[in-house]
């Protein structure tokens, strides 16, 4: 299939990228499989991406080999290599909500299987999907062999959510499992604030915690031995105190978590609201593409090695140079200008964090990593990927090196009156502990709080443990401040306050 772009790209310098097949290889996914001869004619199986701690499942009838994909991820290579191995056939697609925090590949498996795609049809008159699909409401089943599928209404995170019970028949007339996206979580509920912090739904925060709440009374009624497969673990931005572990029971989250224990319905408003993570910036961009029409990416994009001289065009006409190396690399030498984001699990919510959607970017990074990279920012829609370089050495340009400062020295500067010290965590961080007298600017908003930044001082950005301190550092070179110093060490024996 031929490669489509999502997004228009503000610069264009011919194409770099070409459509490769998707290859089925280790994309930090954890697949369990809970079928066997003795546990009925449900196969189930659990896909989790643990570079956005998400969970998408596999679902299918052993008997009719008819299989139903829940939250599928952009790159579906997965379920169709699941499918493949175990001889089943994807007839149907659905998702619990619109996403935030990654995109979809609902529209993309549906297409490549002809599945029919079945999404919730309880909608909000300001919030609703956009695409084509078959709405499935509040009490309504669909069957793959002798397993049930109940949709049930769970509104709160977001008003559309939708849980899915499953019932296999030949075990038990009760349903055996919830898949609960991101209303329920180990340890942990769905948030109910984004659709007000990232799609502009003003006034909708405090209504999904009411509706947050009243769905958890009616989920608290059905038998406690049910299980709870959720949407994430721990790592999402999508709640503030999730498990890592896969699943628990209705029992369990009763005694557990917190969010059950509550009777009054304002003091649970008050409870969930309070201490939610600042969502990434690239939230916005997601909510909006998950609900309308979009180009279709069935194909995985190959990134093209650039030459020295494209390398250099690139630069030339503006293009975000990435550096994907791991800081103890990068502080000893990298192309002036370019910004430092490490590919690490963490590596597409701090791109979607630091990078405007219409810009195409070129990556550094070893041969051995650019399809992992490649794979990581699909799942968030970020394919502007004009193309990477391996070897910087090569390039023949002038490298520069970060300035540092040790334990001992950064210790000396604390209090300087000549010294501005940024702690560059997120607001929730900062507030659970800083050092003294440290300003607060998250790194993801360095770029709109330059003023911030006094140029007549020595500047020294730090996080916790270095790696949000390496990218702040260069998030300021980048923006033409020089005398900047960077922390790379831990802070624990400085923090002396806490709020």
């Amino acid at each position: 299939m031929e490669r489509k772009n999502f997004i228009k790209t503000s610069v264009i310098l011919g194409t770099a990228s070409l459509a490769a097949p998707l290859l089925t290889i280790a994309d930090t996914k954890v697949r369990v499989s809970s079928h066997s001869p003795s546990t009925g004619t449900l196969f189930f199986e659990r896909v989790f991406d643990s570079t956005l701690a998400q969970t998408s499942y596999v679902i299918a009838s052993m008997e009719t080999k008819e299989a139903l994909v829940v939250d599928p991820k952009r790159d579906i290579d997965t379920y169709l290599d699941i499918a493949k191995q175990n001889g089943l056939k994807i007839t149907k697609v659905t998702e619990t909500h619109i996403h935030a925090d990654y995109l979809s590949g609902a529209q993309e498996l549906a297409s490549a299987t002809g599945a029919e795609l079945i999404l919730s049809g309880e909608t909000d008159p300001d919030w609703s999907y956009h695409i084509p699909h078959s709405p499935i409401k509040d009490g309504q089943q669909f069957q793959l062999g002798r397993i049930i599928v109940e949709a049930i209404h769970t509104p709160g995170h977001t008003p559309e959510s939708m849980t899915f019970l499953l019932t296999d028949l030949s075990l038990s007339n009760k349903p055996q499992k919830a898949l609960t996206g991101d209303f329920i979580f180990i340890g942990d509920v769905g948030r109910p604030d984004l659709l007000e912090k990232v799609a502009q739904q003003h006034g909708t925060q405090d209504k999904g915690a009411r509706q947050l709440f009243a769905s958890l009374q009616r989920f608290s009624k059905l038998h406690d031995g049910i299980e709870i497969w959720p949407g994430h673990g721990a790592g999402s931005f999508c709640g503030k105190a999730l498990s890592d572990a896969p699943t628990s029971t209705l029992k369990d989250e009763k005694q557990n978590s917190k969010a059950f224990h509550f009777k009054d319905e304002n003091s649970f408003v008050k409870y969930i609201l309070d201490g939610q993570p600042d969502p990434p910036k690239y939230f916005a961009v997601m909510k909006q593409q998950n609900r309308l029409p979009r180009p279709l990416h069935i194909q995985l994009p190959q990134a093209a090695k650039l030459s020295t001289r494209q390398f250099l065009k690139a630069r030339e006409n503006g293009l975000v140079i990435v550096d994907t190396r791991i800081p103890g690399t990068v502080v000893k030498g990298f192309v002036p200008g370019s910004l430092h984001i490490e590919g690490s699990n963490s590596f597409a919510t701090f791109m979607g964090s630091l990078l405007d959607y219409s810009l195409q970017f070129v990556l550094i990074s070893d041969e051995r990593s650019i399809e992992d990279l490649t794979r990581k920012l699909t799942r968030i829609g970020m394919d502007n990927i004009y193309g990477y370089v391996a070897d910087i050495e090569s390039l023949g340009l002038p490298l520069s090196s970060s300035d540092t400062v040790d334990k001992a020295t950064f210790k000396s500067l604390l209090g300087n009156k000549d010294v501005q010290v940024i702690d560059v965590r997120s607001e929730n961080e900062y507030k659970s502990g800083n050092i003294p007298y440290v300003e607060n600017i998250p790194f993801s908003h360095l770029d709109e709080n330059l003023k911030k930044i006094n140029r007549d001082k020595t500047v020294i950005v730090h996080c916790k443990s270095g790696t949000r301190a390496n990218m702040a550092y260069s998030i300021l070179k980048r923006n033409g401040i020089e005398n900047v110093k960077v922390y790379l060490g831990t802070i624990d024996e400085f923090v002396t306050n806490s709020h």
